[in-house]
């Protein structure tokens, strides 16, 4: 494998986790429910992926176990803010920490012990092409599973009647539920969703992209997932081009620690973070300054009910 392969790969594995964990949240959004607690399902998952696939002995019982942790770890947060009417910020804020704190406590036994890896799928003919063969066609099947995901989610919201349903409820629930939709049961599969696909991004980190259990290792990602929602501007095919942005900028810093980058560590690794930060202030002027210079009837954009 050429240094260029192994740079993609190393950034289509560090953007996969971001892509799946977005393309949930933007489901639940776009049904009207803002949940912070992205971070806690994804260290769910995470922990439920390890110690399913250290029992089982299979990966790919560990996946599912991941993608269940996270759908039901966010029922709490649905039965929470959906039926108890809780606040949607505080909830979402505490979900985050229980996971946390739930997954240290479950994965305590874990610390150390060897993973077992999801092994990559190999496309015949398409790996062997030169430069990009093996990083594109010789992944494991979470990567796989993300394309599909970005096709199969922007098809549902914007080709379907479900998907229909889904973005009148989040525009404007009281229309919504005058017509007839469950409002309440939408959005209650929506979070659901949701959930399901951050245990998949928390998986991916556990059995593919660092086979084994530490405390945290989400490392902040479910942050940055909330980041490339409003980064897309609520689009699907926005988020995978922001998540490889992202996933890119990861692995650049890392590859400038080892080659000796005479610049701080610590400074290298908020890279990131700041990338974050300084989009979202871009994405909160351009559409201030759109506002400002389009007449009130046609300056409205799309912003999920909270």
């Amino acid at each position: 494998m050429s240094f260029f392969e192994a740079v993609i790969l190393t950034i289509i594995t560090a953007s996969t986790p971001l892509v799946i964990a977005a393309l949930g949240e933007l489901v639940t959004e776009r049904a009207g429910v803002l949940n912070l607690g992205v971070e806690g399902m994804m260290i769910i998952g995470s922990v439920g992926a390890f110690v399913a696939a250290q029992v089982s002995g299979s990966a790919y019982v560990g996946l599912a176990a991941g993608i269940a942790g996270g759908a039901v770890f966010s029922l709490l947060f649905a039965f929470l803010t959906l039926t108890l009417v809780a606040n949607q910020v505080a909830t979402g804020l505490a979900l985050t920490i229980i996971g946390l704190g739930a997954s240290g406590m479950i994965g305590e036994a874990y610390v150390g012990v060897p993973g077992i890896r999801l092994l990559p799928i190999e496309i015949p003919m398409l790996s062997q092409i030169p430069y990009v063969g093996t990083a594109l066609f010789k992944q494991d099947i979470v990567f796989y599973l993300s394309i599909v995901l970005v096709i199969a989610v922007n098809w549902f919201l914007f080709r379907s009647r479900a998907g229909l349903k889904i973005r009148a409820i989040g525009d404007n629930h009281d229309s919504a539920h005058a017509l007839g939709v469950g409002v309440i049961r939408t959005r209650y599969l929506a979070v659901m969703f949701g959930g399901a696909c951050a245990g998949l991004a928390g998986a991916q980190l556990s059995l593919i992209y660092t086979p084994q259990w530490t405390e945290s290792m989400s490392g902040g990602r479910g942050w940055i997932a909330l980041a490339l929602v409003v980064f897309s501007s609520w689009r699907p095919w926005r988020i995978l081009a922001g998540g490889y942005l992202f996933g890119a900028v990861t692995i650049l810093q890392l590859h400038a620690q080892a080659f000796g980058v005479g610049i701080p560590s610590q400074f290298l690794s908020m890279l990131p973070y700041a990338a974050t930060i300084i989009v979202l202030i871009i994405i909160s002027h351009n559409r201030r300054m759109t506002l400002i210079n389009t007449p009130a009837s046609l300056g409205k954009s799309f912003v999920p009910d909270r």
